[in-house]
């Protein structure tokens, strides 16, 4: 492989690697933003002392993270589809799969950061007048959320990396881009490269903004 060529690949087929960037980041914050706000729902559930209630948010929980995000998007896409009453296209499915995955991870994460945090400091505050509500608001919440921070950024990392396997439902994202170069180039090894190192850029992109955060959050 020549620098030359691997310039000549990436020049010829820029706009195609846009559009797939493009569409990762988009699918990737969207899945995020209602991963996060499933994962609150899921994990408040979860703290119910209902037990009915709890046991249903715990057994979504491991249902979900028992199986493969591969074959959740495959029983979304090809199992639902295959009733008549049920049509969705490969990007909803995409997303509604990959959004349920990091829901349940979200909803551990906000679970055990909140668990972290002393319960004498909620005792302290209801003493002190606070409601429950209000304690977790200004009490528990933004000493959890400093604790969350990097298992938080890490599920944002594998989310996204996670959006490479709907290529296999037909969605043209930055993996389905590079099929398509490749087979019309036949240049694996090239494409691959450009492909592999996108991602890198992205995900170290990522890291060093958890990293940012982490270190201003400290200094507070």
């Amino acid at each position: 492989m020549t620098w030359d060529a691997v310039k000549v690949i990436l020049i010829d087929n820029l706009p195609f690697l846009w559009d797939g960037i493009k569409l990762t980041i988009f699918v990737t914050f969207v899945t995020l933003f209602f991963g996060f706000i499933l994962g609150l729902v899921l994990a408040w559930l979860r703290s119910f002392r209902f037990k009915p209630i709890k046991w249903m948010a715990l057994s979504i929980i491991n249902l979900v993270r028992g199986i493969p995000v591969l074959i959740q998007l495959f029983f979304i896409y090809f199992g639902l589809n295959s009733f008549s009453f049920i049509k969705m296209e490969p990007l909803t499915a995409g997303m509604i799969g990959i959004t349920v995955n990091a829901a349940v991870y979200f909803a551990e994460i906000i679970r055990s950061g909140i668990e972290s945090i002393d319960k004498g400091q909620t005792e302290a505050a209801r003493t002190l007048g606070l409601s429950k509500i209000k304690a977790m608001r200004y009490i528990i919440l933004p000493q959890a959320f400093r604790r969350m921070i990097p298992a938080f950024m890490n599920q944002v990392t594998i989310t996204l990396k996670d959006t490479s396997l709907l290529y296999t439902i037909g969605i043209a994202e930055l993996a389905q881009q590079g099929f398509i170069i490749v087979g019309r180039t036949f240049a694996s090894f090239e494409v691959w490269t450009i492909i592999g190192l996108v991602y890198f850029v992205m995900v170290y992109s990522l890291t060093q903004i958890s990293n940012l955060m982490e270190r201003k959050l400290k200094l507070r």
